[in-house]
């Protein structure tokens, strides 16, 4: 008999699969010797399949997560509890090596129902990971189509309807920063020594995220190498942050969602989209393209780590620009007819 092959997973154990009557089964141990030696007793009928281990779903995201623990970020792993919390609630307590590809696609049917498309794809790509690094299986499952949706932003003619009306704000600080184009988790870890007054710019060194207990972790390490950049300074950011009293260490001790609902109010109150923080960072991109600013420089500016989030941003700006041309276009010819109209009429 041919000595099956193990494979290590991820968290460390060795995984083996057999065919046993026409059937998959597979094994998991501590220990290589350990798996391919059940494997070997299960395929000479020594052992039996049922005999393999047995462990259920929210035990292998424990073990996932736990494999991961001091790599994963916080936000991450806070993330991934959140699934395991609310999500396929009816298969947490399910064993992994007996559920079948039949049962998880009536799992995902069901959730589809409950929550979005995107929703639903990030938390099946996890609990596929889990599953496959825990047994080996790959399941091959139909999910609903995701609907590219992107965050609203601030035209380049609202950017200065939105600098006055925050203008004096408590907020006014947190959304400068962020329409500068920091990221959440960069303008909460942004200290005073970061702030160079004399040459107008502001250094993104780290990260602020909150983890699995909404406990505040801050980060030497950015979202990528490029975070770690270089910002200028606008005028109207460098004299708010002059004028504010530098209580600690850190320039904004605001909630985050408290941040995001007053932007959102102001913005609604001035006829403006509720933009939230992403859509300040956006705002900043589509400034950006407005001056024509070398997608490298925004790139660098913005810290972006490739071009292709930097294409999906620009693309859908210039629709917008499209249709706002194409309006100009049809509204100066409907003019000019009226014009000929008249002149037919006066012809006669």
């Amino acid at each position: 008999m041919k000595t099956p092959k193990a494979k290590k997973l991820p968290s460390g154990s060795w995984y083996v699969r057999v065919r046993v009557d026409g059937q998959d089964v597979s094994i998991t141990r501590p220990k290589e010797k350990e798996a391919v030696a059940e494997a070997m007793a299960i395929k000479a009928g020594i052992k039996e399949a049922s005999s393999t281990r047995r462990k259920s779903l929210k035990q292998a995201i424990d073990s996932y997560i736990s494999a991961r623990q001091n790599i994963l970020s916080p936000s991450t792993i806070r993330g991934y509890r959140a699934i395991q919390r609310l999500r396929f609630q009816g298969m947490m307590n399910r064993d992994v090596f007996t559920t079948t590809q039949e049962q998880w696609q009536r799992a995902v049917n069901a959730e589809a129902k409950v929550i979005s498309a995107k929703t639903l794809t990030n938390s099946w790509r996890f609990i596929s990971s889990v599953i496959c690094e825990e047994t080996g299986k790959k399941l091959n499952i139909r999910l609903p189509q995701v609907v590219p949706a992107m965050r609203p932003w601030l035209t380049a003619e609202q950017i200065p309807q939105f600098l006055e009306a925050v203008k004096g704000d408590p907020i006014e600080i947190p959304a400068l920063l962020a329409l500068s184009s920091l990221r959440r988790s960069e303008l909460l870890n942004l200290r005073w020594k970061d702030v160079d007054m004399e040459k107008g710019v502001l250094s993104v060194n780290g990260a602020a995220v909150y983890d699995e207990n909404s406990q505040l972790v801050r980060k030497s390490e950015t979202k990528n190498k490029t975070s770690r950049r270089i910002v200028p300074m606008i005028p109207q950011l460098k004299d708010a942050l002059q004028a504010a009293e530098h209580k600690g260490e850190y320039i904004v001790t605001w909630n985050p969602n408290a941040m995001m609902n007053r932007i959102n109010r102001i913005c609604e109150k001035n006829g403006l989209p509720k933009v939230g923080f992403h859509g300040l960072r956006h705002s900043f991109a589509s400034l950006a393209y407005h001056l024509n600013i070398p997608e490298k420089v925004v790139m660098e500016i913005g810290g972006w780590a490739d071009n292709q989030t930097m294409h999906q941003i620009y693309t859908h700006i210039s629709k917008q620009d499209v249709n706002t041309h194409a309006e100009q276009l049809v509204a100066f010819f409907a003019a000019t007819n009226i014009q000929n109209g008249n002149e037919i009429g006066n012809n006669k």
